[in-house]
């Protein structure tokens, strides 16, 4: 086993053992990927300022996230097909989330059911609705989600229709994997992870097979999302989803400071700073770049998250210093969990916990909830003067 000290460490083993399809459903963007690599790549753009002779003990990273304590203010995103980049995934993301002290939250699009993960998890989790047009399956999807605890629901607004990712229709992406030349190639490279998938009866979307009607082929992303998800969503059905709910609700999506107005205006707990993961909206701004021009729009009118190409407790470090309040990764564990199962989602948490704690020192910063503006270095045109 190579020594492990960085999420780059962790995606190269990612790539070596999980099959194509769904190392490159995780490491990908849409069109020509523009967005997805400026969503790490603008990260580079902003520095730190050093400090010295600062008293550096009696550190903390605790924070809270829409009330809810966390060891750092980082949770794990909602990502789709989890349970593909590793047998039972989702289960063994949210153990290590628990153990860790951060939030999970389950995906729509999960292998494993939300039952699933509740059966196998003690603390309350955070469960992501798309907005789908069947009124009856999502009251029952929030029923579940009720029933099993869930403290939160995360809306995702930016996927009424699916981008195009190149990647995923050349490869034929599905869970479970259909059996082509290509793909029976790849897998008899990746024995590893076939034999885990074989031990475990959970391979389809169990959030939606057995549950959803009408749906022609339910291994299919793509198909799911053109039949069932509501083209004509705007914010009174988005208004009239979280009536449905009625408990904690964060917006994710928002890109645009008019669309974080309308989402604070209508009394969310939290809005993520997100443009997909760089999957939609081929050259929409990094979701860094968006961040400040958010923030200075709706004030401490709603809670501020960020969601977008964190790599490093250095990435969190910035958007939280920017004004962020809370943060999510999801290529990052995902990149753990595809290399070392739920061993590698804790190794993930942990490289970017002691990256998050070694910087703030160095910025001579002891509490996390004191990070501001003033430990960073910005270019002047950062926050985009555009026409």
């Amino acid at each position: 086993m190579p020594i492990i000290t960085t999420i780059a460490d962790l995606k190269r083993l990612h790539k070596r053992r999980t099959p194509k399809m769904f190392y490159d459903y995780a490491e990908s963007g849409s069109w020509t990927e523009q967005t997805f690599r400026e969503n790490t790549s603008d990260f580079d753009l902003i520095r730190l300022r050093q400090r010295i002779a600062v008293d550096m003990t009696n550190r903390t990273t605790k924070s809270t996230m829409i009330g809810q304590d966390v060891a750092m203010p980082v949770a794990l995103a909602p990502v789709g097909l989890t349970g593909m980049q590793s047998a039972d995934g989702e289960i063994k993301a949210a153990r290590a989330a628990e153990k860790f002290g951060v939030p999970f939250t389950l995906s729509t699009m999960s292998i494993c059911s939300i039952e699933d993960v509740a059966e196998n998890t003690t603390k309350p989790f955070w469960f992501q609705v798309y907005t789908l047009k069947d009124d009856d399956f999502m009251q029952r999807l929030f029923d579940r989600a009720r029933a099993a605890g869930c403290s939160a629901i995360i809306i995702t607004l930016d996927l009424q229709i699916l981008g195009q990712r190149h990647k995923d229709i050349k490869n034929g992406m599905s869970a479970p994997p259909k059996f082509t030349l290509a793909s029976m190639a790849d897998l008899a490279t990746k024995w590893g992870w076939g034999i885990e998938m074989l031990q475990t009866k959970r391979r389809f979307f169990g959030n939606i097979v057995g549950h959803a009607k009408g749906v022609s082929d339910p291994s299919s992303l793509s198909s799911w999302t053109a039949e069932a998800f509501d083209h004509a969503l705007d914010w009174d059905r988005v208004a009239q989803l979280m009536k449905m709910w009625g408990g904690k609700v964060i917006l994710k999506g928002i890109l645009d400071a008019d669309d974080a107005r309308k989402a604070a205006a209508l009394g969310a707990d939290a809005i993520i700073v997100s443009n997909h993961g760089g999957r939609q909206l081929d050259g929409a701004l990094s979701s860094i770049r968006a961040l400040p021009a958010i923030l200075d729009a709706v004030g401490d009118k709603v809670e501020v998250h960020f969601d977008g190409g964190i790599r490093s407790g250095q990435d969190v470090l910035k958007a939280l210093a920017l004004g962020a309040k809370g943060t999510y990764v999801g290529r990052a564990y995902i990149n753990g969990l595809g290399a070392m199962g739920e061993a590698g989602v804790t190794k993930a948490l942990d490289i970017i916990h002691k990256e998050l704690d070694t910087t703030m020192a160095l910025c001579g910063r002891r509490d996390i909830r004191d990070v501001d503006r003033d430990i960073l270095l910005v270019p002047k045109d950062f926050e985009g003067a555009w026409m």
